[in-house]
Protein backbone atom coordinates (compact mmCIF):
# COMPACT_ATOMS: atom_id res chain seq x y z
CA UNK A 1 0.00 0.00 0.00
CA UNK A 2 1.38 3.62 -1.10
CA UNK A 3 2.32 5.77 1.95
CA UNK A 4 -0.89 8.12 3.08
CA UNK A 5 -0.01 11.62 2.37
CA UNK A 6 -1.28 14.46 4.58
CA UNK A 7 -1.36 18.17 5.37
CA UNK A 8 -0.93 19.96 8.85
CA UNK A 9 -2.01 23.48 9.68
CA UNK A 10 -1.32 25.49 12.46
CA UNK A 11 -4.30 26.78 13.27
CA UNK A 12 -5.05 29.94 15.17
CA UNK A 13 -7.33 32.97 15.27
CA UNK A 14 -5.77 34.52 12.08
CA UNK A 15 -6.06 31.28 10.07
CA UNK A 16 -7.91 30.45 6.78
CA UNK A 17 -11.44 28.77 7.85
CA UNK A 18 -10.61 25.10 8.18
CA UNK A 19 -13.88 24.42 6.09
CA UNK A 20 -12.33 25.52 3.52
CA UNK A 21 -8.61 24.60 4.24
CA UNK A 22 -9.67 20.86 4.70
CA UNK A 23 -12.36 21.50 1.43
CA UNK A 24 -9.26 21.98 -0.88
CA UNK A 25 -7.08 19.49 0.95
CA UNK A 26 -9.36 17.15 0.32
CA UNK A 27 -10.35 18.11 -3.40
CA UNK A 28 -6.15 18.00 -4.12
CA UNK A 29 -6.06 14.75 -3.01
CA UNK A 30 -4.48 14.88 0.10
CA UNK A 31 -5.76 12.01 2.78
CA UNK A 32 -5.38 13.39 6.02
CA UNK A 33 -5.99 16.82 7.43
CA UNK A 34 -3.98 17.60 10.84
CA UNK A 35 -4.39 20.64 13.51
CA UNK A 36 -3.10 21.24 17.42
CA UNK A 37 -3.72 22.12 20.33
CA UNK A 38 -2.49 24.29 23.38
CA UNK A 39 -5.72 25.18 25.37
CA UNK A 40 -3.60 28.12 27.70
CA UNK A 41 -0.67 29.96 26.86
CA UNK A 42 1.09 31.19 30.28
CA UNK A 43 1.71 34.52 30.07
CA UNK A 44 5.65 33.88 31.38
CA UNK A 45 7.46 30.30 31.47
CA UNK A 46 10.64 29.04 32.89
CA UNK A 47 10.81 25.48 31.57
CA UNK A 48 9.71 25.67 28.15
CA UNK A 49 12.91 25.29 25.55
CA UNK A 50 10.20 27.19 22.81
CA UNK A 51 10.25 30.09 24.81
CA UNK A 52 11.93 33.70 23.98
CA UNK A 53 14.32 35.34 26.45
CA UNK A 54 11.57 36.97 28.40
CA UNK A 55 9.98 34.13 28.96
CA UNK A 56 7.24 34.01 26.78
CA UNK A 57 6.20 32.12 24.58
CA UNK A 58 5.79 32.31 20.54
CA UNK A 59 2.78 33.97 19.43
CA UNK A 60 0.92 31.64 17.52
CA UNK A 61 1.09 29.23 20.23
CA UNK A 62 -1.27 31.80 22.05
CA UNK A 63 -4.03 31.69 19.54
CA UNK A 64 -4.59 28.30 18.43
CA UNK A 65 -8.01 27.43 18.00
CA UNK A 66 -9.50 24.59 19.71
CA UNK A 67 -8.76 21.52 17.74
CA UNK A 68 -12.64 19.61 18.20
CA UNK A 69 -13.74 22.82 16.66
CA UNK A 70 -11.97 23.08 13.98
CA UNK A 71 -11.86 19.61 12.69
CA UNK A 72 -15.98 19.86 13.46
CA UNK A 73 -16.15 22.20 10.91
CA UNK A 74 -13.80 20.33 8.73
CA UNK A 75 -16.41 17.79 8.72
CA UNK A 76 -19.01 19.34 7.54
CA UNK A 77 -17.34 20.62 4.39
CA UNK A 78 -15.46 17.29 3.71
CA UNK A 79 -16.51 13.99 2.59
CA UNK A 80 -13.45 11.46 2.68
CA UNK A 81 -10.62 13.30 4.23
CA UNK A 82 -9.42 11.83 7.77
CA UNK A 83 -9.26 14.48 10.29
CA UNK A 84 -6.32 14.40 13.22
CA UNK A 85 -5.04 15.87 16.00
CA UNK A 86 -1.82 16.66 16.27
CA UNK A 87 -1.53 16.52 18.81
CA UNK A 88 -4.17 16.52 21.56
CA UNK A 89 -2.63 17.27 25.13
CA UNK A 90 -4.58 14.58 27.13
CA UNK A 91 -3.41 15.45 31.09
CA UNK A 92 -4.66 18.87 30.31
CA UNK A 93 -8.03 17.46 29.11
CA UNK A 94 -10.74 15.16 31.89
CA UNK A 95 -11.14 12.17 30.18
CA UNK A 96 -14.96 11.46 30.36
CA UNK A 97 -15.55 15.04 28.67
CA UNK A 98 -12.79 14.09 25.93
CA UNK A 99 -14.47 10.64 25.70
CA UNK A 100 -17.46 12.41 24.43
CA UNK A 101 -15.90 15.09 21.93
CA UNK A 102 -13.61 12.46 20.07
CA UNK A 103 -16.56 9.80 20.01
CA UNK A 104 -18.94 12.75 18.79
CA UNK A 105 -16.68 14.03 16.36
CA UNK A 106 -16.01 10.43 14.63
CA UNK A 107 -19.71 9.67 14.97
CA UNK A 108 -21.12 13.12 13.07
CA UNK A 109 -17.64 12.48 10.81
CA UNK A 110 -18.44 8.83 9.66
CA UNK A 111 -15.52 7.26 11.33
CA UNK A 112 -12.95 10.01 9.63
CA UNK A 113 -11.16 10.42 13.06
CA UNK A 114 -7.20 9.70 14.03
CA UNK A 115 -6.97 10.46 17.22
CA UNK A 116 -2.88 12.02 17.69
CA UNK A 117 -2.10 12.25 21.35
CA UNK A 118 1.07 13.64 23.74
CA UNK A 119 1.91 14.22 26.71
CA UNK A 120 2.90 18.09 26.40
CA UNK A 121 6.01 19.63 26.82
CA UNK A 122 5.35 23.25 28.90
CA UNK A 123 5.35 22.41 32.54
CA UNK A 124 3.51 25.46 33.68
CA UNK A 125 0.32 24.93 30.84
CA UNK A 126 0.16 21.14 32.02
CA UNK A 127 0.10 21.60 35.91
CA UNK A 128 -2.55 24.99 35.22
CA UNK A 129 -4.80 22.73 33.30
CA UNK A 130 -4.64 20.00 36.14
CA UNK A 131 -2.03 17.71 34.57
CA UNK A 132 0.97 16.08 36.50
CA UNK A 133 4.18 17.38 34.84
CA UNK A 134 6.38 14.50 36.51
CA UNK A 135 4.04 11.69 35.57
CA UNK A 136 2.00 12.60 32.76
CA UNK A 137 2.43 9.94 30.73
CA UNK A 138 1.33 7.55 33.56
CA UNK A 139 -1.62 10.39 33.72
CA UNK A 140 -2.32 10.25 29.43
CA UNK A 141 -2.45 5.99 29.78
CA UNK A 142 -4.87 6.12 32.40
CA UNK A 143 -6.74 8.73 30.63
CA UNK A 144 -6.71 6.42 27.76
CA UNK A 145 -7.43 3.18 29.11
CA UNK A 146 -10.32 4.96 30.90
CA UNK A 147 -11.38 6.53 27.64
CA UNK A 148 -11.51 3.04 26.01
CA UNK A 149 -14.05 2.27 28.50
CA UNK A 150 -16.45 4.72 27.80
CA UNK A 151 -16.12 3.71 24.34
CA UNK A 152 -16.46 -0.30 24.10
CA UNK A 153 -18.87 -0.26 27.16
CA UNK A 154 -22.75 0.54 27.50
CA UNK A 155 -21.89 1.15 31.47
CA UNK A 156 -18.06 1.81 32.03
CA UNK A 157 -16.66 2.77 34.84
CA UNK A 158 -12.89 3.36 35.64
CA UNK A 159 -10.82 3.07 38.98
CA UNK A 160 -7.45 4.00 38.78
CA UNK A 161 -4.36 6.75 40.69
CA UNK A 162 -5.44 9.89 38.48
CA UNK A 163 -9.16 9.21 37.48
CA UNK A 164 -11.75 7.31 39.32
CA UNK A 165 -15.63 7.10 38.36
CA UNK A 166 -17.95 4.87 38.88
CA UNK A 167 -20.44 2.93 37.06
CA UNK A 168 -21.62 5.54 33.65
CA UNK A 169 -23.49 5.52 30.51
CA UNK A 170 -21.61 7.60 27.45
CA UNK A 171 -23.06 7.83 24.37
CA UNK A 172 -22.79 8.77 20.91
CA UNK A 173 -20.12 5.75 20.85
CA UNK A 174 -17.29 6.27 17.82
CA UNK A 175 -18.43 4.85 14.48
CA UNK A 176 -15.17 3.25 14.29
CA UNK A 177 -15.04 0.29 16.40
CA UNK A 178 -13.50 -0.23 19.03
CA UNK A 179 -12.47 3.14 18.53
CA UNK A 180 -10.64 5.43 16.65
CA UNK A 181 -6.96 4.74 16.13
CA UNK A 182 -4.68 6.27 18.66
CA UNK A 183 -1.27 7.49 17.03
CA UNK A 184 1.19 8.50 20.07
CA UNK A 185 3.41 11.89 19.16
CA UNK A 186 6.90 11.81 20.67
CA UNK A 187 10.67 10.55 20.79
CA UNK A 188 11.31 9.38 24.01
CA UNK A 189 12.15 5.94 24.30
CA UNK A 190 9.22 4.59 26.26
CA UNK A 191 7.19 5.66 23.08
CA UNK A 192 7.99 2.40 21.53
CA UNK A 193 6.28 0.31 24.53
CA UNK A 194 3.25 2.78 24.76
CA UNK A 195 2.89 2.40 21.16
CA UNK A 196 3.39 -1.21 21.48
CA UNK A 197 1.36 -1.62 24.53
CA UNK A 198 -2.07 0.28 24.04
CA UNK A 199 -1.80 2.59 20.44
CA UNK A 200 -2.43 1.80 16.97
CA UNK A 201 0.56 4.15 15.74
CA UNK A 202 3.68 6.34 16.29
CA UNK A 203 3.89 10.17 14.91
CA UNK A 204 7.09 11.96 15.60
CA UNK A 205 7.82 15.34 14.81
CA UNK A 206 10.56 16.37 12.63
CA UNK A 207 11.87 13.14 12.51
CA UNK A 208 15.00 12.16 10.27
CA UNK A 209 15.07 9.08 7.90
CA UNK A 210 17.69 7.63 10.35
CA UNK A 211 15.01 8.22 13.40
CA UNK A 212 12.37 6.77 11.41
CA UNK A 213 14.01 3.28 10.22
CA UNK A 214 15.49 3.42 14.15
CA UNK A 215 12.22 3.88 15.62
CA UNK A 216 10.31 1.23 12.86
CA UNK A 217 12.93 -1.44 13.80
CA UNK A 218 12.06 -1.05 17.49
CA UNK A 219 8.16 -1.03 16.93
CA UNK A 220 8.49 -4.39 14.86
CA UNK A 221 11.08 -6.00 17.67
CA UNK A 222 8.56 -5.07 20.01
CA UNK A 223 5.78 -6.01 19.07
CA UNK A 224 6.69 -9.26 17.97
CA UNK A 225 8.03 -9.88 21.65
CA UNK A 226 4.29 -8.75 23.03
CA UNK A 227 2.56 -11.43 20.51
CA UNK A 228 1.24 -8.21 18.08
CA UNK A 229 1.52 -8.15 14.71
CA UNK A 230 4.06 -5.57 13.54
CA UNK A 231 1.89 -4.27 10.68
CA UNK A 232 -0.55 -3.19 13.23
CA UNK A 233 1.26 -0.24 14.07
CA UNK A 234 1.20 2.44 12.22
CA UNK A 235 4.55 4.90 11.81
CA UNK A 236 3.66 8.37 10.76
CA UNK A 237 6.41 11.04 9.68
CA UNK A 238 4.87 13.95 11.04
CA UNK A 239 6.34 16.71 9.18
CA UNK A 240 8.06 20.16 10.79
CA UNK A 241 8.30 23.20 8.93
CA UNK A 242 10.19 22.49 4.96
CA UNK A 243 10.26 19.01 5.74
CA UNK A 244 9.08 16.34 3.68
CA UNK A 245 8.01 18.65 0.38
CA UNK A 246 9.21 16.19 -2.49
CA UNK A 247 8.53 13.17 -3.54
CA UNK A 248 11.40 12.07 -2.95
CA UNK A 249 11.94 12.84 0.54
CA UNK A 250 8.01 11.11 0.75
CA UNK A 251 9.60 7.91 -1.14
CA UNK A 252 12.90 7.90 1.29
CA UNK A 253 10.34 8.10 3.95
CA UNK A 254 8.09 4.67 2.44
CA UNK A 255 11.29 3.47 2.24
CA UNK A 256 12.71 4.33 5.91
CA UNK A 257 9.13 2.05 6.87
CA UNK A 258 6.81 5.10 7.16
CA UNK A 259 3.04 4.23 6.55
CA UNK A 260 2.06 7.69 6.50
CA UNK A 261 3.38 11.59 5.67
CA UNK A 262 1.92 14.86 7.27
CA UNK A 263 3.39 18.02 5.12
CA UNK A 264 3.35 20.66 7.57
CA UNK A 265 1.61 24.06 6.14
CA UNK A 266 3.79 27.38 6.74
CA UNK A 267 1.09 29.98 5.46
CA UNK A 268 -2.02 29.81 7.38
CA UNK A 269 -3.97 33.04 6.22
CA UNK A 270 -5.78 33.56 3.73
CA UNK A 271 -5.49 32.58 0.03
CA UNK A 272 -2.29 32.63 0.64
CA UNK A 273 -2.84 29.19 2.42
CA UNK A 274 -4.25 27.53 -0.68
CA UNK A 275 -1.92 28.68 -2.62
CA UNK A 276 0.53 26.92 -1.01
CA UNK A 277 -1.31 23.81 0.28
CA UNK A 278 -2.02 23.40 -3.68
CA UNK A 279 1.67 23.77 -4.47
CA UNK A 280 2.74 21.09 -1.70
CA UNK A 281 0.26 18.95 -3.75
CA UNK A 282 2.21 19.46 -6.72
CA UNK A 283 5.69 18.48 -5.25
CA UNK A 284 4.23 15.57 -3.13
CA UNK A 285 0.84 13.59 -4.26
CA UNK A 286 1.31 10.85 -6.53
Amino acid sequence: MAIKIGIFVFTTSESQDTAVLAKRAEALGFESFWVPEHPIIPVYTTSAPRSSPDGSIAEPYRQIIDPFMALARASGATRTIKLGTGICLIPERNPLVLAKEVASLDHLSGGRFIFGIGAGWLKEEIEIMGGNYHHRWTQTREAIAAMKELWTKDEAEYHGEYYDFPPVRSYPKPAQKPYPPIFLGGKADNVFKRAVAWGDGWMPNGASIEEIKAGRATLKELAVKAGRDPGSIELMAFGGSGQYRNKAAITELEEAGASRVTVWLDHTEGDQSLREMEEIAKQVLP
